[in-house]
């Protein structure tokens, strides 16, 4: 499913395996399994060889995508200043939030990166389905209030998670760097990625989150649950979630801890709070950021290369992307390093139990695997402090990629993990 580096022109020229090779079971279908399997993976090295061959074009953290015009660097470092810029309550801060400048969280180890800040969602099963307990203020907590504030003249508290809740769940910040790249790619190939999982290794295969928007339903590709399908919502959706700042997109303030008769006092710049152009510009940032660098490519790392495909990790966790055709030079048509296929995936144990769009409490994102020589903590939660805390994590539809990797050799682990870090 790593074929999926081509636009949708290019995806009905695929041969595709008849159903025959399926239909006579035992021995043949797990021969054949087996067949397509080192097939995919000769595929995959070559995407890794391209790989290779592209180490280096970003030399930082935090860098613009090469190739970009004197106007767009100039939104670039416009945008980076808005992301950096605190927020006040007289610009619509609050009245509950969780930080007040984006960079506050998207820190490390640079402006765009993630952190260790990690936020709390929570809810609870009723009537059988999931319910984020609106009325509470859910299911976000904003850990802050404006009452702390010195240009505040309402004495308005932090959320708290409310005793009703039975599901409770910790959220790490995610990085963005290189998600103008991913924000590129068509829907279409997300949808074909998925039809080929199906098709070769359904055992793990994903699906699409759809999310539902203006014009219908788009394919989300952001969060810890693809609950995102675009930048600019991206970028929005944390101007209201994360500072309480509202704009076109999202024109309604949040309640706090659901009572809405606070905001008849306490919010006083008048809705949409932004009118648009702070969006634009955190978008505009987001876009123009480039991909994590590489690190040194060595032996060990390619060796170790050789042992993730071997596992099987990269059925969910793909090398290549290519972006679609774009009006902006730096984003047209390019193969870029994700190793995310950005489907859901039932995780089993691993999932937090909270549902957004069609993601259920099992399903989580195939986190993207670039820049992880800069992480310190993993998985959604935080709860992994070393990339074999955090692959033993795996569970569900990553379990026997865990269990291979278990009965690795020594020397195997260490080459795999040499190979993750130089991502």
């Amino acid at each position: 499913m790593w074929l999926v580096i081509f636009t949708e022109r290019d995806k009905n020229k695929l041969p595709l395996t008849s159903n025959k090779l399926f239909d006579k079971g035992g021995e043949k279908e797990q021969e054949m399994k087996f067949k397509i399997s080192l097939i995919m993976i000769t595929f995959a090295l070559v995407g890794i060889i391209a790989l290779r061959a592209t180490a280096g074009n970003s030399l930082f953290f935090g860098d613009p995508l090469p190739g970009l015009t004197t106007a767009q660097l100039n939104q670039f470092d416009a945008g980076k200043d808005e992301f950096m810029e605190e927020e006040t309550v007289a610009d619509g801060l609050g009245p509950v939030f969780n930080g007040k400048s984006c960079a506050e969280c998207h820190s490390s180890p640079t402006v765009g990166g993630d952190s260790d800040t990690t936020e709390t969602r929570f809810g609870t099963i009723t009537n059988g389905h999931f319910d984020p307990l609106t009325e509470f203020g859910g299911s976000l907590i904003q850990s802050k209030g404006i009452g702390g504030e010195p240009d505040a003249t309402c004495n308005i508290a932090g959320e708290t998670v409310p005793a009703e809740a039975t599901i409770k769940a910790k959220r790490r910040t995610t990085p963005l760097f290189g998600l103008g790249l991913v924000d590129s790619v068509p829907d279409q190939v997300f949808i074909a990625i998925a039809q080929l999982q199906k098709r070769f290794t359904p055992e793990t295969a994903g699906r699409p989150n759809h999310i539902e928007v203006a014009t219908g339903q788009a394919v989300g590709k952001f969060g810890w649950k693809s609950q995102v399908p675009t930048l600019k919502q991206f970028s929005a959706d944390a101007y209201l979630n994360e500072m309480g700042i509202t704009s076109p997109t999202f024109p309604t303030e949040n309640c706090p801890q659901g009572n809405c008769e606070l905001l008849k006092t306490c919010d006083f710049p008048p809705d949409p709070e932004d009118d648009g152009s702070g969006v634009q510009a955190f978008t505009d940032f987001m876009t123009f950021l480039a991909p994590p660098p590489r690190g040194p490519i060595t032996r060990k790392v390619l060796a170790g290369e050789v042992v993730f495909f071997g596992l099987g990790c990269a059925a969910c966790h793909i090398p290549v992307l290519k972006t679609g055709r774009n009006s902006i030079t730096a984003l047209d048509r390019v193969k870029f390093f994700p190793f995310s296929d950005f489907l859901i995936h039932d995780m089993g144990s691993l999932g937090d139990g909270i549902e957004q769009g069609q993601a259920n409490g099992t399903e989580m994102r195939t986190a993207p695997l670039w820049g992880l020589q800069a992480r310190k903590r993993l998985l959604h939660d935080g709860s992994a402090t070393t990339v074999t805390d955090a692959i033993l994590a795996h569970d569900g539809q990553g379990a026997e990629s865990k269990q291979r990797f278990n009965a690795l050799k020594a020397k195997d682990v260490t080459d795999l993990l040499a190979f993750l870090n130089s991502l």
